[in-house]
């Protein structure tokens, strides 16, 4: 209690109010630099207003890589040479980029001076002079808008002009201007603007116009992934690792960062890190991109590294199917590694840090240990010599798994301590056999073996900020190049599943048939469903790369797989739910060129069969006229695509009450009154199959109990699969494995693997838009 009466009355010095001291006292980071600033400005020293505002900036703004150089940032306050917010940013932005370790006494002044301002006076004859000068250049568009006109952008071009120039004085100056030029706001200034009449058909071109610019993407999106990449994500420069929030530098960082880029040459270097113990899904994609994207766009390399420490799940199917879904993307691996390439060098790390009293061998079970709060270790401060013994013995196979681990003296940022560094498996590992009977976990092995790698950007999802203390304190633990942690937010999809688990009961119950099975969103599945490698990507890019987990809708995915199959998937006629038609009268057979991409001709053609006898999708005919109805029926005609034909009902024959075909008559399109429709039609047709695929789940998070109190399986949606024996134009066969076509009318359409060369069989991958009114 007494200590917090210190605290607040010292922060009264500062000229916090008693109700804001108490508030900060709380913050323990931030209490504890504040105090140490009002000790080292010293006693006597006037600390009220700007100064105290800027020594409470100070606190709360200053990294603990660079608060060995706090002394001479308060020594500037109180000098008045750091005057303005702006100034001090600056201060501390130029300390960040001095090498680590560097000391006050060492840093160059007048550097410092330079970068922070210090001693520049903007006068007010030059602020007036930029300000006239920013309004004349755009003096009739104010004239026209008077006092609606956005003067923001204007402030921010003078502002940058004037770098240390006073923000309020800059805007003041601006409305003394404004109101020199436009005079008082008159009642007609203070009216809602007025609404700009739309002429009809003016919205949907407009939108079209929006859409063509991109601004469907994510605000903190792009694109592309190279847009991404070179537009909106900023992290630091190889080597500079010291300047990014919670670096955590040693006496030895600054020598570690320079062996480092004589090691790389300043190259960017990431890596993929999966576990090979199931099937890559959508997730995984944004994390590929990320790791991938961002190496390449900026001229550096990626490793694809399998966390191969736990050889219970691992199967040699995951290793190769992961590095087939990274080739399916589109990214080439610089080099492919495993963890277990360095089992050695990370025991012989283990036992350094045994030595250093910085990990133990504990006995405690697994289930006594997990949680955020469990007992401590009774083992925890054992002697060195003696976990060093035991650590031996646990090499060499002379605990049963479980009665003991290695656990590191260290507490995540979640609160979790002394996570495990190795336990005991007997398992026989797929590269290095019965060598090891330990194993390292995932938390002690990829900081690691980033820095064997000398990654340069240690790209990873949000969860594992709770675990960026350990990744630098490993590092530095060991004293070896420390790589950056940068974390992302997951990207997870509404209506599936992806956990492995989860995913292998489904298989297990029935439900899907395998890991690719099209209606998962497994990478492998989207493959087979259809879904373009550049849609996955791109869609990913449109996410962006921020701290916040996305969970979006299907339909968006499928948006971005749509447009840009829409630019590459050839138009074919298949009739997925045949209805003859015969032609009543002379109709010759002949061949018809078909354009693959009708609004684009010059990419080229292929022929159709058209003769007396052919086939018309079943929904395409009604028996009866029925009110909005477009198509075939009787009194209303319809139009054949590319057969410059109409069609005119004649009869139906029916069997056991049903119409199994109709008989039309035909009359060249020119000679008919202009039909409501045009349908597509096949005729000297091949018999494909179709499946048609709907959404597994009802409920857009079938996970979660609140949602669905019986599990996951008792969500799953009825008709998720319609096989259909389809007829198709005969183009169409010899077409090779995940080929993708667009049905016209239909939807867009991918090859299956259960082809064989006496039948093909396609998967749905989406529909086409659908115009509301279309019946």
């Amino acid at each position: 209690m007494a200590d917090t009466e210190q605290l607040v009355a010292k922060f009264l010095r500062v000229g916090l109010t008693e109700a804001k001291a108490k508030e900060t006292v709380k913050n323990k980071t931030v209490s504890s630099n504040l105090s140490q600033l009002v000790d080292w400005a010293g006693e006597g020293v006037d600390l009220t207003g700007v100064r105290g505002n800027l020594l409470y900036h100070t606190a709360s703004k200053t990294k603990p890589q660079i608060w060995s150089l706090a002394p001479l940032l308060v020594t500037y306050i109180t000098s008045d040479k750091l005057d303005t917010e702006l100034r001090l940013s600056a201060a501390i932005e130029h300390f960040l980029k001095l090498p680590p370790g560097t000391k006050a006494e060492d840093v160059d002044t007048k550097k410092l001076d330079e970068a922070a301002g210090v001693g520049v006076v903007v006068t007010a004859e030059e602020v007036e002079q930029a300000v006239e000068d920013a309004i004349k250049a755009v003096k009739g568009e104010i004239e026209q808008a008077r006092w609606r006109f956005n003067t923001g952008p204007l402030m921010g071009k003078v502002r940058g002009q004037l770098k240390w120039a006073d923000g309020k004085a800059i805007k003041s100056e601006f409305e003394l201007q404004l109101l020199d030029l436009l005079g008082p706001k008159t009642d007609q200034d203070l009216l809602p603007p007025p609404k700009v009449e739309k002429k009809k058909g003016e919205k949907k071109k407009v939108a079209k116009e929006e859409k063509a610019a991109g601004d469907d993407v994510e605000e903190d999106g792009a694109a592309t992934i190279s847009e991404l990449m070179k537009t909106k994500v900023h992290f630091h420069k190889p080597g500079e690792n010291y300047t990014t929030d919670g670096y955590v530098t040693t006496p030895t960082t600054r020598d570690r960062l320079r062996e480092h880029l004589e090691r790389t040459g300043g190259q960017v270097r990431t890596r993929f890190p999966p576990e090979p113990n199931g099937i890559l899904h959508i997730g995984h994609a944004k994390a590929i991109n990320i790791n991938f994207g961002y190496a390449a766009a900026h001229n550096g390399v990626c490793n694809l590294r399998y966390d191969d420490t736990n050889p219970e799940k691992e199967e040699e199917r995951f290793f190769t199917g992961i590095l087939d879904m990274v080739t399916w993307l589109g990214y080439t691996p610089h080099k492919v590694t495993h963890s277990s390439d360095n089992f050695q060098q990370l025991y012989d790390w283990a036992k350094l840090l045994v030595e250093k009293d910085m990990a133990y061998i504990c006995h405690q079970q697994v289930e006594d240990i997990r949680g955020f709060n469990p007992p401590p270790s009774p083992w925890r401060n054992r002697p060195i010599v003696e976990s060093l013994q035991l650590f031996e013995d646990m090499k060499n196979g002379k605990f049963d798994e479980g009665q003991a681990t290695l656990r590191l003296k260290v507490t995540l940022e979640e609160g979790k301590q002394d996570p495990v560094a190795y336990r005991i498996k007997y398992v026989p590992h797929h590269r290095s056999g019965d060598t090891w009977c330990i194993y390292p976990t995932y938390d002690y092995t990829h900081c690691l073996c980033d820095s064997i790698e000398d990654i340069s950007h240690s790209l990873c999802t949000k969860e594992f900020q709770a675990r960026r203390s350990s990744y630098y304190w490993l590092c530095n633990a060991v004293d070896i190049y420390c790589p950056v942690q940068w974390e992302y937010g997951r990207l997870n999809v509404h209506y599936t599943v992806v956990s492995k688990r989860k995913i292998a009961k489904l298989i297990e119950t029935g439900v899907v048939q395998d890991w690719d099975d099209p209606r998962l969103f497994t990478l492998t599945a989207l493959r087979r469903r259809g879904f373009p490698s550049e849609a996955i990507n791109n869609f990913c890019a449109r996410m962006g790369v921020t701290g916040a987990q996305a969970t979006v809708d299907p339909a968006m995915l499928e948006a971005v797989v749509r447009d840009t199959l829409n630019t590459t998937a050839k138009r074919s006629m298949v009739v997925t739910q045949p209805l003859k038609v015969t032609v009543v009268g002379d109709l010759k057979k002949k061949d018809i060129k078909v354009p693959d991409f009708p609004n684009e001709p010059e990419k080229g053609e292929h022929s159709v069969t058209l003769e007396s006898s052919f086939y018309i999708e079943s929904s395409d005919f009604r028996e009866t006229m029925e009110a909005g109805y477009r198509r075939l029926c009787p009194g209303q005609a319809v139009g054949l695509r590319y057969a410059g034909l109409v069609i005119e009902l004649v009869d139906m024959v029916k069997k056991n009450g049903e119409v199994v075909e109709v008989k039309v008559k035909t009359i060249p399109i020119e000679e008919a009154a202009k039909p409501k429709a045009f349908i597509h039609w096949v005729a000297a047709p091949v018999s494909v199959e179709v499946r048609m695929y709907g959404r597994l789940f009802k409920h857009k998070t079938p996970e979660d109990p609140a949602v669905v109190p019986g599990g996951f399986l008792e969500d799953i949606a009825e008709n998720t699969l319609e096989v259909r024996q389809a007829l198709a134009d005969k183009h169409l066969v010899g077409s090779k494995l995940y080929e993708k076509f667009q049905f016209e009318r239909i939807g867009f359409f991918c090859v299956d693997r259960d082809s064989t060369k006496e039948k093909l069989v396609f998967n749905l991958t989406v529909g086409l838009k659908e115009d509301s009114g279309k019946l």
